[in-house]
């Protein structure tokens, strides 16, 4: 995989003049510079991609994981300049640079988190409009049909990887995170932290979030549908404040054999004062018995942010009550 698809090779042939005594008209020549190499639906979403250099809080708990010096990807959606990428680059953001595929560098903003979809939304401080994307339809998109991922690396060079979808599929993940339609393509792209995900006509259908697996990877995409409805709101609200905050308890689990088994605390969240362990194999959620991680989200998020969460556990063979006070995360990340 390379920045740019393969060279495509063009020949040009010129018919002889057919009137005699007539001056020939000049032959026209393509400079090979001019002949783009690039798909016809990479080239429709180019010049809506931006790089963003992201500054975040070195002491936050996020720098600790994420690195308090991000890079990623992001999709001009409105010609105003906002911009769609992923949430967990924009935790703890102290200062953001956008940089256009004209090579132009302008400061952005963050205007909005929604952690429960994993995506988030700057705005491009300077003069508009901007080329913006055209917003498609997931689902109207089934496995094996055609994609393109498009980025940009640090140097703002394009990548674009030419692609199929692989899985359409639930997904969970360690930090209480569960799409319950998840894109999965292949092959993967180098750079996936906010690249867009595009089908055939070019237009947006997801943004890719996530490298997964062994080599050859795949990458999952969030699809467009989590986020067309509700863009409008995490403008306005920096959040979707029409939907109930999700109960967060800072537990990071697995699934194994065993079943559903904590593998780590966040320092920042309930969890750890309540007296959980790692090791901890959660076997109940507010008395319904869970054997999955999928099943304890579900059971997890039918409560609300603010509500007691009791969990039963088994350590040492022995089942433990648990009590947690849940929060709601967005109020540990607000928007400024």
């Amino acid at each position: 995989m390379t920045r740019v698809a393969p060279s495509i090779l063009v020949s040009l042939f010129l018919l002889p003049a057919l009137t005699l005594g007539a001056p020939s008209a000049p032959e026209r020549r393509v400079h090979p510079s001019d002949i783009s190499t690039l798909p016809s639906f990479v080239k429709r979403v180019e010049p809506a991609i931006v790089a963003l250099h992201i500054r975040n809080a070195p002491d936050a708990v996020s720098s600790s994981r994420l690195g308090s010096r991000r890079f990623g990807s992001g999709v001009i959606f409105d010609a105003r300049g906002y911009v769609l990428t992923v949430s967990y680059l924009l935790l703890d953001t102290v200062s953001v640079e956008a940089r256009g595929r004209d090579g132009r560098s302008v400061a952005a903003r963050v205007v909005g988190l929604d952690l429960d979809s994993g995506l988030g939304v700057v705005k491009l401080e300077g003069d508009g409009p901007w080329a913006a994307a055209t917003l498609g339809d997931s689902r109207a998109i089934a496995t094996g049909a055609r994609t393109g991922t498009v980025g940009v690396d640090e140097d703002n060079g394009l990548i674009q990887v030419t692609g199929a979808v692989h899985a359409i599929q639930r997904f969970s993940a360690y930090w209480e995170y569960m799409l319950d339609r998840a894109i999965i393509v292949a092959p993967a792209s180098p750079q996936w932290g906010g690249s867009a995900l595009v089908n055939a006509e070019g237009e947006l259908v997801g943004i890719v979030s996530l490298r997964l697996g062994e080599a050859p990877h795949v990458n999952l995409a969030i699809p467009i549908e989590r986020f067309a409805p509700v863009k409008d709101e995490l403008i306005a609200n920096g959040r979707i404040a029409s939907r109930p905050p999700r109960p967060w308890l800072g537990l990071y689990t697995v699934t194994l054999p065993e079943g559903v088994v904590v593998s780590e605390l966040s320092p920042i969240g309930p969890a750890l004062q309540a007296g959980f362990r790692p090791g901890d194999r959660i076997v109940r959620v507010n008395g319904v018995a869970v054997a999955s991680q999928e099943e304890f989200y579900e059971q997890l998020w039918a409560r609300r942010a603010g509500d007691l969460i009791e969990l039963s556990v088994q350590r040492d063979n022995k089942v433990h009550l648990i009590a947690v006070p849940s929060v709601d995360r967005h109020r540990l990340y607000p928007v400024r």
